[in-house]
């Protein structure tokens, strides 16, 4: 590891040139290697200041998300390593505390931080380290849009619990600052001054009576009222701001301020996205998360593709919203990575962005399947986790006919452990009422779509990032209910089945291989084709699962529960899933390798086990 940068020694001038230098590292890297940007770029200062004030050794640092820690990985260690930010073995985007004792806990997911704080800081009381230890919480300003930060706030306010909150503001969501007034009241807020005058007047008036205590209360509210806290306020916690979360010696003035108050603090720090980046500087989505790019230009440096998954989702969408206008539709916060921007522009009154959120997403689409509407829940397969209750029991147990669209499914990249979409087979497939299916190129993806469209029970269909993987197959039929479809038949003792993406990766398998295999389609993982398995099984003995799914209660598993049931004893089944660990950050490619699961290497397996 590198040496740790020395923050707390640095003069206020220095501090300013750590910034800069910290910035320039992190747009290199970035350009180079993909990575979040605009928002870990306005941080800078708010992390330089965190780490001048407190300390990360020993202070619980806990970021929400997480992708705007870069500044706090270069402060800790991980200057000449960052690097390798992002890329298979090197520095990952999110806090790992197995990268650093520095990074409290996991991130990938928002949301979380606060919560997070709560839980140390009474680990820290029952310690009895109060005095030495505070919860320091970094959260943005989306991340406040979902239910579980107010769960945690409530509860803090309530218990009181010495913390520390910092609000970076970059989009002004929280609420504006009501001009000139607003900035000098947060600032005298702020202050020693006027927190040693309020604990002297909230002393002095207990000697008076209810009727003093009322009137102070009446005069500070009177002064909330025309500030932006009043929630936080109301909350039982203490509210400093808005301030220049770009003012460094600001900042660590009001951290510290904070940091002696010994309760739960809430500083709000508005930040401009992108900052010391021109180009990326202001509200763009698209500077949010990035593949490479010319640093001079702001030009993307990658290469064109084939169609991805995701753009034929949205013309098949678009297609099936011309001729059907009880279709609906709704994202959590991703309207430009699932592919909906075009619907939520062309159908502003049918499809919806709810922030993060996906709970309500899925049961206020519930709802509307209810009164007679076609819901499209388009979320990530990873982020659809977070909605697992309401899957059951709003739109499952209900038997609605909601389609559940999950992107990202399968290995995802760089992204790593929070993101990899592979458990919403496992996790959708033990749930009643509830079908599966998964397209493997785009004509079956429309057929798929048109299918869903249809369909009168709850479904889900899942697809990959980027694009299919091509094969030389036969044209795809029409999607049936429970219908698999046979692609290559023959005499083959070896039967390839494949679930989705899995089907191409099957096929490039076979391509290695000197012997003959029969090709499946699976198409349905619920309910499974199973009058098609049984016919199989008179025939080919050897079979083998290709899909981009958990091994644990996946499609091999699926298939495996079916041949028990019938007592088809006389069949060998080896699944190409995923084993039952997290998978790492890391080029798709390389991650596919280190897993044996490039189709040379299937190839080899197969030949191992049929010999």
């Amino acid at each position: 590891m590198s040496k740790r940068v020395d923050v707390k020694t640095k003069s206020p001038a220095e501090l300013e040139e750590l910034c800069s230098d910290i910035r320039d590292k992190i747009l290199k890297v970035v350009s180079k290697n993909g990575g979040h940007l605009s928002s870990t770029l306005g941080a800078t200062e708010i992390i330089v200041a965190m780490h001048k004030v407190f300390d990360s050794q020993k202070d619980p640092f806990i970021f929400d998300v997480s992708h705007q820690a870069y500044a706090h990985k270069l402060l800790t260690g991980r200057w000449d390593e960052f690097e390798t930010l992002r890329q298979f073995n090197g520095i990952c985007g999110y806090t790992k505390p197995s990268e650093s004792s520095d990074d409290y806990f996991v991130a990938g997911h928002s949301s979380t931080s606060i919560s997070l704080g709560v839980g140390a800081a009474k680990a820290i009381a029952l310690k009895g380290e109060e005095d030495s230890r505070i919860p320091v919480v970094l959260i943005g300003d989306g991340s406040m849009t979902a239910g579980m930060v107010y769960e945690a706030l409530n509860e803090l306010g309530d218990r009181k619990y010495p913390m520390i909150i910092i609000l970076n503001d970059n989009e002004m969501s929280i609420s504006k600052p009501i001009g000139a007034m607003s900035r000098i009241l947060s600032s005298a807020m702020a202050s020693p001054l006027y927190q040693r005058f309020k604990r002297n007047t909230e002393s002095f008036v207990d000697n008076f009576g209810d009727g003093a205590r009322y009137l102070a209360k009446r005069m500070e509210e009177s002064l909330k009222l025309i500030t932006p806290g009043v929630l936080f306020e109301e909350m039982g916690i203490d509210y400093i701001g808005p301030v220049d979360g770009h003012n460094l010696t600001q900042l660590i003035d009001i951290m510290q301020t904070a940091k002696s108050l010994k309760k739960p603090v809430l500083i709000h720090a508005q930040t401009l996205k992108g900052k010391g980046y021109e180009i990326a500087e202001g509200h763009e989505e698209k500077w949010h998360g990035v593949g490479p790019f010319d640093i001079k230009d702001g030009h993307s440096l990658k290469k064109a593709s084939l169609k991805s998954a995701t753009q034929i989702y949205t013309e098949s969408l678009l297609h099936l919203c011309e001729h059907n206008d009880k279709i609906v539709g709704v994202t959590a916060a991703m309207p430009s990575g699932t592919g909906l921007s075009p619907l939520m522009e062309k159908y502003p009154n049918r499809f919806w962005d709810v922030a993060i959120a996906e709970q309500h997403a899925v049961t206020s689409m519930s709802a509307l399947a209810k009164e007679g509407f076609k819901p499209f829940c388009t979320i990530y397969s990873t982020f659809l986790q977070r909605a697992y209750d309401q899957v059951i029991h709003d739109a499952c147990i209900m038997d609605l006919p909601i389609v559940f669209a999950l992107d990202r499914a399968g290995i995802v990249g760089e992204d790593g452990e929070t993101h990899q979409g592979v458990f919403d087979v496992s996790f959708l497939r033990a749930i009643p009422n509830m079908t599966l299916f998964a397209p493997r190129d785009e004509k079956s993806f429309h057929q798929a779509m048109a299918f869903a469209a249809e369909y009168e029970h709850p479904c889900s269909l899942r697809y990959p990032r980027g694009s299919f993987i091509e094969s030389a197959l036969p044209e795809s039929a029409v999607f049936e209910l429970a219908k698999a479809q046979l692609l290559v038949e023959n005499d083959s003792n070896i039967l390839f089945i494949g679930y989705g993406n899995g089907v191409g990766r099957a096929y490039e398998t076979a391509k290695e291989l000197d012997e003959k295999v029969a090709l499946l389609d699976l198409r349905f993982v619920k309910p499974l084709d199973e009058e098609m398995l049984k016919t199989l099984a008179q025939k080919h003995k050897k079979w083998f699962v290709f899909s981009d799914t958990a091994k644990s209660g996946g499609v091999g598993s699926a298939i495996l529960e079916f041949l028990a049931k019938e007592k088809i004893m006389d069949i060998s089944v080896e699944s190409f899933e995923y084993d039952d660990a997290f998978i790492t950050h890391g080029n798709t490619k390389v991650i596919e390798e280190s897993l044996a699961l490039l189709p040379i290497q299937l190839a080899q397996r197969v030949k191992a086990s049929i010999l």
